[in-house]
């Protein structure tokens, strides 16, 4: 017997910086029974302003996105608005990502080859509460989460990604948003972003913390 279709029509926010990729999931989402895009976006500052304004049931958020990443941008919309349901949509399965957008608080975290029935029942899944993975990502996480609970992880630069741990370096060499972002060929704001996630993550308020916490991993293992 065919599941049922959701109760309520699911009010969507479509985020994307690609327009065509864009456009073809609203275009797929919209006349589908059961959902209604409200409204779209192309960047993290466009998303959290779009999800301010209309309150949208789900998300469906690119992880990447010019300005910074949409795991930042879900854990900003979910902050806010609890009720709101975030599904990360993405070309790759990168574990640290998948890692990264749960604990931000994303329901889904699905890769963009997925199938338009499967994208629709994923929504609608998370419409009645129920949290997913892409199957093709599962088992890295899972393997990713038994390792920090067997202690195997690197302690606490395991919450960052390869990126945040080459930005906070830089950081602790004292270099500005700017130097940084020409090292790492990014624009000032990505970077700002990125220090402001590394901060989070590592439970610090301020850059001259960071670099002391680097200071004291390379005193402490004599190196990082």
């Amino acid at each position: 017997m065919a599941d049922s279709p959701p109760a309520r029509t699911l009010r969507l926010l479509v985020v994307d910086d690609h327009e065509v990729v864009r456009q073809g999931l609203v275009a797929l989402l919209d006349r589908r029974p059961g959902f209604q895009v409200v409204a779209e976006a192309g960047t993290v500052e466009e998303a959290i302003a779009q999800a301010r304004l209309h309150q949208p049931d789900i998300v469906v958020m690119d992880v990447r996105l010019p300005d910074g990443s949409g795991v930042e941008a879900c854990r900003e919309i979910r902050a806010e608005l609890p009720e709101t349901r975030v599904i990360m949509l993405t070309s790759f399965p990168d574990d640290e990502a998948v890692l990264s957008a749960i604990v931000a608080g994303a329901s889904g975290y699905l890769l963009k080859q997925i199938r338009a029935r499967d994208l629709v029942a994923a929504l609608e899944a998370v419409g009645r509460g129920e949290s997913l993975l892409d199957p093709a990502v599962t088992e890295r996480v899972l393997e990713r989460v038994r390792r920090m609970a067997s202690g195997q992880a690197d302690d606490e630069l395991s919450v960052l990604t390869p990126q945040e741990q080459k930005i906070l370096m830089l950081v602790a060499e004292g270099k500005t948003n700017k130097q940084i972002a020409a090292d790492v060929f990014l624009s000032d704001k990505t970077v700002k972003n990125y220090v402001s996630s590394i901060l989070s993550k590592l439970n610090l308020e301020r850059r001259a913390q960071a670099a002391a916490f680097v200071a004291n991993r390379r005193s402490d293992r004599g190196g990082i």
